[in-house]
């Protein structure tokens, strides 16, 4: 009875739950929308009903039902959002499946779903399931069961296969399949292999297209639209191209046709090019053609302020609810230099060759520029995409369908901003381990999060971005000048770099570039103004077979002419295979030097030598990429298993804080006459919080009189110390008196706090710490953007105001533990150097990934500092803990199943 009245109760209090609702891309690479069913879809279900097959209603009811009487339409659709949900997924107008689960007792539920025949085997499903776990999550669900028929083994493959714990047992004719919703490794690595899948598809329709039609192509010489067309005729794209224009019969030659589905064969791409007030219209017109994704060219979107931002936001919600995917607005194009496909859907004329490179460009206005520097330089690329304002497709996707590309082996990004943070960083770390990923690091721009808007310094996000083995560079230069060294020529195997020069002067600059860059250079080989191909031939032969050599930054500016053809010729020759990278200043050449090219076609191939105009731009990029064969080397490393985790009683303790922080913010509001706002932030000590993830705090005592100041040392131990309380204490000199070995020691100190900072002033009592120990700083911190970030640095005030701090995404593995500690620049004094013992980094490592561990639990931490954590030569000792909670305001970036941002 008490369980039948808490259900009334949550069924009148219940709400249409719109924050369930997404859009989801299926494992073809199209989309579709997911939502709450609603009262109103009573017809939409009955047209979606009358489309099933016998079959797949057998399945469902275990029986023949031709139709849905009046009475089930409005069950089915009447649900109480708590413990009787229902979630449909639409494409266009249309339902094309649905999911249900009935409460039938406390923690458990039973699910039944339904797809239309005609989507069957597009994922759908699957998603569904995903989305209706987290919801029955969110509700108090614990596990689903499900009752099967034998015959119907495309439901149990989806329910065995959502990578939850799966019972199943057989009676009465009936498969009973029990799931528990509890997340495990294997569902995370289920959602995340799926959202990989269907990304990197997607990509590839847009990428690949059977059919191109350019809308908007007008007849005015130079008009967006006719030039992108010529531009496609011109690359002699391999099928066919369709010309859209409401008069005219012909455009370049090409028949053109008034409306899209006016043209008798399918579509799979368009390119919109007609004024920002017409793209709606162009894109529900292309959802009824079945056309497969959009490149908007169009302006007049976001760029242009809210007026425009509405507008984009309505083109990408309209597209994706008929499945397709969108390139732009406001964008240059795409282009796929594949043989097999020859795509050249932008507006620049110029596209380079064919290579090994995937780049991506969010700017449309430098796109063209960008292009034309990628040619010049003699690189050839696989595939190009100019998202523009990323109404849809973003960074993220290409990052997906690169990583399964496989003609591409190096990947660009110019990034103005970065949408979804978390997962670009989650993809990276992955994509990086095979594939090297060069960044522009992001500037500020009022699309998406840009530095300033996410929260962290600049050198915070380098320092994630390291962590996910990204190469971030300071400029377009520099993009180039490190993709030419990764797309011709191996990793370096360490720092050691040979040098091979017929200039003393250039050697010189060479060796001191090195030596900034943290490179360790070998003395100069002088060849003499005057060498040739047999001098560098048998001197870079020799460098090459040297054990303690790297690399090899090759020298050649003769002062008059040589034969360069023939020294080319012999670099080529001598470095080929010898698993080293070699790169060249060869007569102040920028790129791809002819004679530096192995080819077999029309482009440069793996083997090819880069040129740079000074050796300290090819010192520059050999640098970024020594740091990232370094990383690669690296191990992963798994998460690391700890002892003495109790994540249920640490995120108890957090509910239960928060609940008496709002229950107190809402008596003062009442007392007040004040409207309260929910789940305000809530301060609290953390030592309850970390010994849920085995950590102690250093015991500490708060007085509040000389005689509880020595009551409270007795107990705690001498040497003792006494303290401000004020949690930012640290930060201001003589609130803190140290070694004090009697009773008298602490009276007279508890005086002098006493008469500086008031009679009520909270002191607080402490054991002195054993010495020596190097003081260190601890944080964490829950990025609205990047989720937990963990910070770590010393405690020295030098330190701290010169904000030598390194960070880390939550959960951090061993291998980023021991990163993090390494990165900051006083690291020295925690390793014996500069006067200091050495001290038990192990031990601190470990904390970091405790740390760690909770940042990831518990993403109501909005806040934790651990000040100090002494190092000691055996131990570590947190000497205080703060941390700040508050409710989420909704799942992080990357959590929960899987949704388009």
């Amino acid at each position: 009875m008490a369980y039948e009245a808490r259900v009334t109760l949550d069924i009148v209090e219940a709400q249409y739950p719109a924050h369930w609702e997404a859009d989801v891309v299926l494992a073809d690479g199209g989309t579709a929308h997911v939502r709450p069913i609603r009262p109103a879809d009573a017809d939409r279900l009955r047209s979606f009903y009358s489309r099933l097959s016998d079959e797949s209603i057998y399945f469902r009811f275990f029986g023949p039902r031709p139709r849905l009487s009046d009475r089930e339409v409005e069950r089915f659709t009447n649900v109480d959002y708590v413990g009787r949900v229902a979630l449909i997924a639409t494409i266009g107008a249309e339902m094309v499946a649905v999911i249900r689960y009935d409460r039938t007792e406390p923690g458990e539920a039973e699910v039944a779903f339904l797809v239309e025949d005609a989507h069957q085997g597009r994922g759908v499903a699957s998603v569904l399931l995903e989305h209706l776990a987290a919801t029955a999550r969110e509700r108090g669900i614990e596990r689903f069961v499900a009752d099967v028929l034998p015959a119907n083994m495309r439901m149990m493959g989806v329910l065995r296969q959502a990578g939850y714990t799966a019972q199943s047992q057989f009676a009465d004719g009936v498969v009973r399949m029990t799931l528990d919703l509890t997340p495990t490794e294997t569902s995370a690595e289920v959602v995340e292999a799926r959202e990989h899948r269907a990304e990197a598809r997607s990509i590839s329709r847009l990428l690949a297209p059977g059919s191109v039609a350019v809308i908007g192509a007008s007849r005015a010489p130079g008009g967006v639209g006719q030039t992108v067309l010529r531009n496609l005729l011109a690359a002699d794209f391999t099928g066919p191209v369709y010309p859209v224009h409401r008069e005219a019969r012909a455009m370049a030659g090409v028949r053109a046709y008034p409306r899209v589905s006016d043209i008798d064969d399918e579509v799979d791409l368009a390119v919109v090019a007609v004024p920002a007030e017409g793209v709606i219209d162009v894109v529900k017109e292309c959802a009824e053609k079945g056309v497969h994704g959009l490149v908007v060219v169009s302006s007049g979107f976001g760029e242009t302020g809210e007026e425009g931002r509405s507008r984009q936001d309505e083109l990408a919600r309209i597209a994706r609810s008929y499945g397709l995917r969108v390139v732009g607005p406001n964008c240059l194009g795409i282009a796929n230099t594949d043989p097999a496909v020859r795509l050249n859907a932008t507006l620049a004329a110029t596209v380079p060759g064919r290579g090994k490179v995937g780049f991506f460009s969010q700017s449309g206005a430098l796109g063209t520029a960008l292009l034309q520097r990628v040619a010049q330089r003699g690189m050839g690329i696989s595939t190009f995409v100019s998202a523009g304002n990323r109404a849809d497709v973003s960074g993220n996707d290409l990052l997906q369908y690169w990583e399964e590309d496989d003609s591409t082996e190096v990947i660009l990004l110019y990034l103005e901003s970065l949408g979804n943070p978390r997962k670009f960083t989650r993809l990276a770390r992955r994509i990086s381990r095979n594939k090297p990923v060069v960044v522009v690091k992001t500037g500020d721009t009022p699309a998406g999060h840009s530095a300033k808007e996410l929260g962290l310094p600049d050198s915070a996000i380098s320092s994630l971005f390291e962590q996910a083995g990204l190469i971030r560079v300071d400029d377009l230069f520099q993009l180039f000048d490190v993709g030419q060294l990764l797309a011709y020529q191996p990793p370096p195997a360490g720092p050691r770099v040979a040098l091979v020069t017929n200039s003393d002067a250039l050697g010189l600059l060479a060796v001191h570039a090195c030596q900034a860059a943290g490179l360790e250079p070998r003395p100069p080989v002088n060849l003499g103004p005057s060498a040739g191909a047999a001098e560098y031939g048998e001197s870079l032969a020799s460098e090459l077979a040297a054990p303690e050599v790297d690399a090899v930054v090759v020298i050649y500016t003769p002062p008059i002419p040589g034969d360069a053809d023939a020294v080319a010729g012999e670099l080529l020759r001598v470095s080929e295979g010898a698993g080293k990278p070699v790169l060249a200043t060869f007569e102040g050449h920028l790129g791809m030097h002819p004679s530096l090219r192995v080819k077999t076609g029309a482009t440069p191939e793996r083997g090819s030598i880069p040129s740079y105009t000074a050796p300290e731009e090819a010192v520059r990029a050999l640098a970024h990429a020594v740091r990232y064969a370094k990383w690669r080397a690296r191990p992963a490393g798994p998460l690391p298993q700890l002892d003495g985790i109790d994540t249920a009683r640490a995120r108890a303790l957090v509910r239960e804080t928060l609940a008496a922080g709002t229950a107190a913010a809402q008596d003062a509001a009442t007392a007040t006459g004040t409207f309260a706002q929910a789940g305000p932030p809530v301060e609290i000590d953390a030592t309850e919080l970390l010994s849920c993830y085995g950590l102690t705090v250093w015991p500490t005592e708060i007085v509040r009189s000389p005689e509880e100041a020595v009551a409270a040392a007795e107990r705690l131990g001498w040497p003792a110390v006494v303290k401000v309380a004020d949690p930012g204490a640290s930060r201001r000199a003589g609130t803190v008196r140290l070694g004090l070995t009697g009773p008298e020691t602490v009276r007279h100190a508890y005086a002098e706090f006493a008469e500086q900072f008031g009679q009520d002033a909270e002191l607080a009592v402490q054991r002195m710490a054993p010495q020596p120990a190097v003081p260190t700083v601890v944080g964490v911190v829950e990025d609205p953007a990047f989720g937990p970030v963990v910070s770590f640095g010393l405690g020295e005030v030098t330190a701290r105001l010169l904000l030598d701090q390194g960070f880390r995404l939550a959960p951090l593995t061993g291998e980023d533990a021991a990163a993090l500690v390494r990165s900051v620049r006083a690291a020295p004094l925690l390793f014996g150097q500069y006067g200091y013992p050495p001290v038990a980094v192990g031990a601190l490592e470990e904390l970091l990934v405790r740390v760690g561990r909770l940042a990831d639990d518990l993403p109501e931490v909005a806040r934790l500092d651990l000040d100090q954590v002494l190092v000691g030569e055996s131990d570590v000792m947190v000497l205080g803990a703060r941390a700040t909670l508050r409710t989420p305001a909704g799942p992080r970036l990357d959590g929960g199943p899987r949704r388009l941002s």
